[in-house]
């Protein structure tokens, strides 16, 4: 069954089940527009064929996906021609994952970041092995958590979606199965073997209860109360002030301290009150509002000072503006969540 992803994605039909294979690795199969079109079309036609009960989404290479095609974006962007349509289609592809009506199993052996995150995690089964990794890590490339992380992040206890947001720092499966990112894990041995099953049977909750390893959570106890307890705050300045107070005696506060002073202002300052605003907002609420920060970030500063720091000039220090939090003003905040008009995004 050919649905057009070229040679970027590739589509089977096998059993009782839907599979689609992201064929980028070279890459790190990061998710392009042809992808995110052909995935669509062949979304549509297997929730509507009665011999499809399943669809698994899995990934060649040492990678499931590291994210969109960030070079292509800046490279457009910088051209004075944003691709704005991309994301359209990738944000109601999201939307679209997440009201399926069929099991869509997302397999993750490797890293899991960005556009990776908006085509697995909105789905009902998140499969991941001991190899997985997880990270939204876009406010250290002056962007903002988008792919549906508005929706995704403020259902994790703890605060933890928060702290994942405005850090970027990365955790393994065990604490994503902890915090409910993934639904179940298995080895990365057993992968073949659930496959053959799962397409064999059609049924993911039986074929799981076969195959579930439990996995031990990664981040001990205390390090999940200071968690807790510094990203509870009722805003980011407190947020802050609050880490900075226990930075003299706890590693951790110093640590994510320091880590988030590298981050982009304006990104942090976007990305605290987007994923406040999640918390009450609907998936298709999140994708729009996502859609109208996107639209003000590809017109703005840091999204491209910061690729050009972490890809075009390798490893050198993004010169954020503004430079520091007190500089990015409440209007400014705000600008980021003006409606669109006839822009908006319709999902």
């Amino acid at each position: 069954m050919d649905f057009d992803g070229g040679d970027e994605i590739r589509f089977e039909r096998l059993g009782r089940a839907g599979v689609v294979t992201l064929t980028r690795p070279q890459a790190l199969n990061a998710v392009t527009h042809r992808m995110v079109m052909a995935l669509g079309v062949a979304l549509r036609a297997w929730e509507r064929d009665d011999g499809v009960d399943v669809v698994v989404v899995k990934a060649e290479g040492r990678a499931f996906s590291a994210g969109g095609d960030i070079l292509h974006i800046y490279e457009a962007g910088r051209a004075g021609k944003p691709p704005v349509e991309f994301f359209a289609d990738e944000y109601r592809l999201n939307a679209r994952i997440n009201s399926f009506k069929k099991p869509y199993v997302a397999l993750i052996d490797g890293i899991v970041m960005g556009g990776g995150v908006g085509i697995s995690f909105h789905g009902s089964h998140r499969v991941m092995t001991e190899n997985a990794q997880f990270a939204m890590p876009e406010v250290g490339i002056g962007f903002f958590p988008d792919v549906g992380a508005s929706h995704l992040l403020p259902d994790l206890g703890g605060s933890f979606g928060m702290y994942l947001a405005l850090t970027g720092n990365r955790i393994r499966y065990g604490d994503a199965l902890w915090s409910g990112l993934a639904t179940h894990t298995i080895k990365a041995e057993d992968q073949t073997s659930f496959l053959d099953r799962l397409v064999l049977t059609g049924d993911p909750e039986a074929v799981l209860r076969g195959f579930f390893v439990q996995a031990k959570r990664e981040t001990d106890r205390p390090t999940l109360e200071a968690i807790s307890r510094h990203f509870a705050q009722p805003s980011l300045q407190d947020v802050i002030d609050s880490l900075d107070r226990a930075a003299g005696t706890d590693e951790f506060a110093a640590k994510t301290l320091a880590t988030m002073r590298t981050r982009s202002p304006t990104s942090l300052r976007v990305a605290w009150r987007q994923i406040s605003a999640g918390q009450t907002l609907s998936m298709d609420e999140c994708m729009k509002m996502e859609f109208r920060i996107l639209n003000r970030m590809l017109a703005g500063h840091d999204f491209y000072e910061g690729i050009r720091a972490a890809i075009i000039d390798k490893g050198s220090k993004p010169q954020w503006r503004p430079a520091s939090l007190d500089a990015v003003g409440e209007a400014d905040v705000e600008a980021y969540f003006a409606p669109l008009g006839e822009q908006e995004l319709q999902v």
